[in-house]
């Protein structure tokens, strides 16, 4: 298994500081604005001890991205799929393997806080992988894992600790599944629930049927995030915050309109 991890995933909007101010209200610490390709593309990111959600958007306004609007003319949502790898060389001589059109390497950087452009950056190696119906699947190595997990962007309020499952509603689950396979570099496994799971060492991305409630799909549909005090937190939180929200289980479910286009399941880390 080459990819080690779902590392991160990214969820695209028009406007990046109504869906940062959602997500504070969720009880997530969120990054400082930072900017990338060439300033028209901000970030904003929860991290998580293991894993992280990125939220991002156009914040130039005199500017435009083809690949934003075409994900956006489908949904709000999740639309970047990202698994860490260890070793960029080994990860392309594999998707070569296997067919893949996988060119380069990219080495990127971009600062941590907009704020501060001569602080600390964040550097990466990035495989880009053909886009998919899902969206964007990224192959993705830090090169300075410090400039983003800093303890000050850990602690939330909401005691997440881990950005754990995605699923994804799909339309044959069993195909998709190879071709996920295929584009990571990891097993596949029945799901229990139905459908299948890329099995990870850390993460699991999960591959359903799509049920005729879900529209635009295939569509990332919902992310569990695992909380280190037995939901007590986030509970608190929803109430105070007047946040709809339903209980299954030992879950607490927020839906797809308070998180900017997808539901997150909060679990208590096992």
């Amino acid at each position: 298994m080459t990819a080690v991890a779902l590392d991160h995933v990214g969820v695209v909007t028009r406007d990046l500081a109504a869906l940062a101010e959602r997500y504070e209200r969720l009880g997530f610490t969120l990054s400082p604005l930072a900017r990338q390709a060439d300033g028209r593309i901000g970030n904003r990111c929860a991290i998580m001890r293991r894993g992280y959600i990125e939220l991002l958007a156009v914040v130039d306004p005199t500017a435009v991205s083809a690949t934003l609007e075409r994900f956006l003319a489908r949904y709000a949502g999740v639309h970047i799929l990202a698994f860490g790898f260890a070793d960029e060389n080994a990860e392309l001589a594999r998707l070569r393997r296997a067919g893949v059109e996988a060119p380069h390497v990219h080495r990127f950087d971009r600062p941590i806080d907009d704020r501060d452009p001569d602080g600390a950056r964040a550097r990466f190696a990035l495989i880009q992988v053909p886009e998919q119906p899902e969206g964007l699947i990224n192959l993705v190595r830090h090169l300075t894992p410090e400039a983003l997990w800093q303890e000050r962007f850990l602690r939330h309020p909401n005691k997440a600790t881990a950005l754990a499952e995605v699923m994804i509603a799909v339309d044959d689950p069993a195909t998709t599944a190879a071709r996920f396979s295929r584009l990571v570099g990891c097993p596949v496994v029945p799901d229990p629930m139905g459908g299948f799971a890329l099995d990870l060492a850390h993460g699991r991305v999960r591959l359903m049927n799509c049920p005729p409630s879900v529209a635009a799909a295939p569509r990332v549909v919902s992310l569990t995030v695992r909380t280190s005090d037995r939901n007590k937190a986030i509970g608190r939180r929803l109430v105070a915050q007047g946040i709809a929200h339903c209980r299954e289980a030992d879950a607490l479910l927020v839906d797809q309109a308070a998180a900017g286009g997808v539901a997150i399941c909060f679990r208590p880390a096992p």
